[in-house]
């Protein structure tokens, strides 16, 4: 089964699937195929009586619905060029993205709307409401048109929410992201009894692709929930879909591992010890991955990890737990996925192979490590940055291939193992290549650390640490007091537990990768719409150093 274009999906799957849900609000309504097929007749109309037409942009800004779908649909079908953002946005950076995007029309969320300036809206030929499909206000009175797309035709301007930079717009065309849903298939394949659990944003290309255009082509049902996926909204929801298939980032697998699973083991002298043994933690992992299942519903057949580095120690139990995960590699550029890893496939720290039809090559290899920047060649690779001709000059190779910015070293076999962000990388005193992101792994596997960043200031590391209050207050009983009572010995009980920190870090690295200082980070890391913490605001080679840190 193989589409060239959105419209080509569309048509397909609401013919052949229009007595079946396709998308359903926890809580809420359900959309079969056929109503979603209406709904974008609805919304296309709106949009072409509005003098919007194929080739102009509509944004789309909105919490997860199902009517994000129909609305995606309804652009892209039409010969329109969607605008999805990340609701996370900053308000300035929402003006900022739709005037650089040049969109005529918005369809927005009732929450959303309210980031919207008051400049921006007045722009805008019409702006809709996601939820209930109607005119919030409408500034042009002229009949579009649309047409049919084709294959190279653009379909969406995906502003990328970078660590280290301004938002880029990737432009992919409807066969860069049709064609995902004929490579992936071999390593994974979706079927109309697939239920899933979407808890990730929409404007986000991975849910996009792999949580909602590729399963809408195979007749699969996805639920959306009114609230993040946080454990008190997670569980009754879990219970409630008992889905199939999840696609999520690392950080929630991360999250139930360090605060579920490991406590649960460290609790009792006998348990703790029994944890220490490979052969006693793997029975351990195996008994939670039963139990791990059960609370995912009883039915998961696979849980996708995408979108950032996943913790080896977490990785290591659903491994052991033979929990169905995989792990899939890919960038906004290529729509995503271009490898991946499922069942038996599956290396501990490893992305896996290629997918069909994706080539992937180390440039500019380090002799001594073997490792290089991750190029790749794949028909899902975007045309290019909208308006911004030197960024895509940059990130192509002289014989085309996409540059992902990774570092990794690819096994004979073929199995990418990813190092780390090629900006990122720390060059040592004596020339070593020093990966934070290795260090970081290590950081926050310590029971005490909730996120670190590890950066370099007067030519050593050291390590910015976020720590888990909670953590802290249960393995100490009079922290919590002390907290209330006596700062100074809250402030001496820290500085004991700073030493810990560093002691832990630097028996488990190498020698040019151990950290000279702990620093406590007072509050989160500031964070990317996509929850990746904006590392250039922490780099401290090119920051003066903070005097009361040298206290």
């Amino acid at each position: 089964m193989e589409f060239n274009t959105l419209y080509e999906i569309v048509k397909h799957s609401v013919e052949k699937f229009s007595k079946r849900i396709a998308f359903s609000m926890i809580g809420g309504e359900d959309v079969s195929y056929k109503e979603v097929g209406e709904r974008i007749e609805k919304v296309q109309d709106l949009l072409l009586n509005a003098g919007v037409n194929a080739g102009d942009k509509v944004a789309i800004l909105s919490s997860s619905m199902p009517n994000w779908g129909v609305s995606y649909f309804a652009v892209t079908t039409a010969g329109m060029i969607a605008v999805p953002i990340l609701p996370d946005f900053t308000p300035a950076e929402l003006d900022l993205i739709i005037e650089h995007a040049e969109a005529k029309a918005i369809l927005v969320s009732d929450k959303l709307y309210t980031k919207l300036s008051k400049q921006t809206l007045e722009k805008m030929n019409i702006v809709i409401r996601t939820k209930g499909l109607n005119v919030i206000s409408q500034n042009v009175e002229a009949r579009g048109q649309k047409r049919i797309p084709q294959p190279d035709d653009l379909a969406a301007i995906i502003y990328t929410s970078g660590t280290t930079s301004k938002p880029k717009g990737v432009m992919l065309t409807h066969y860069n992201i049709a064609a995902q849903t004929t490579i992936i298939p071999p390593l994974f394949e979706y079927n109309e009894n697939d239920v899933l659990l979407s808890i990730l944003p929409l404007a986000h290309t991975y849910e996009c692709t792999l949580g909602m255009i590729y399963p809408f082509s195979r007749g699969a049902q996805v639920h959306y929930m009114d609230r993040p996926p946080t454990a008190s909204a997670l569980m009754p929801a879990l219970a409630q879909v008992r889905p199939t298939v999840i696609a999520s980032v690392p950080l929630i697998m991360e999250k139930i591992y360090r605060g579920k699973i490991v406590p649960t083991f460290q609790k009792k002298a006998i348990t703790r010890k029994l944890y220490g043994w490979d052969w006693s933690r793997k029975i351990l992992h195996r008994i939670a991955g039963k139990q791990l299942m059960k609370l995912f519903g009883g039915r998961m057949r696979f849980f996708a990890i995408g979108g950032a580095k996943f913790d080896t120690e977490a990785e290591r139990f659903l491994y052991e737990a033979k929990f169905p995960y995989g792990i899939g590699y890919g960038l906004t550029e290529t729509a995503p996925l271009v490898a991946g890893c499922v069942g038996d496939m599956v290396r501990i720290g490893s992305t896996g192979p290629a997918l069909e039809a994706v080539q992937i090559r180390l440039d500019d290899i380090n002799p001594e490590t073997g490792q290089g920047e991750i190029v790749v060649k794949t028909p899902c690779c975007m045309k290019g940055y909208y308006k911004n001709e030197e960024a895509t000059k940059a990130v192509f190779t002289e014989d085309g291939w996409f540059r992902t910015g990774d570092l990794g070293a690819i096994s004979e076999d073929g199995w990418i193992f990813i190092k780390g962000r090629l900006k990122n990388m720390i060059v040592g005193p004596s020339g070593e290549n020093i990966y934070p992101e290795d260090i970081e792994e290590v950081l926050n596997s310590n029971r005490f650390v909730a996120e670190s960043v590890v950066t370099e200031e007067d030519g050593k590391l050291i390590a910015l640490v976020y720590f888990d209050t909670s953590a802290l207050e249960e393995a100490y009983d009079e922290f919590k007091h002390k907290m209330a009572v006596n700062k100074e010995q809250v402030a001496l009980k820290m500085e004991e537990i700073k030493r810990e920190v560093l002691e832990y870090v630097n028996s488990k690295v190498n020698r040019f990768s151990k950290i000279t200082k702990v620093v406590d980070n007072e509050g989160e890391f500031e964070k990317t719409p996509t929850k990746k913490i904006r590392r250039f605001v922490y780099d401290r080679s090119k920051k003066p150093t903070n005097e009361a840190d040298k206290k």
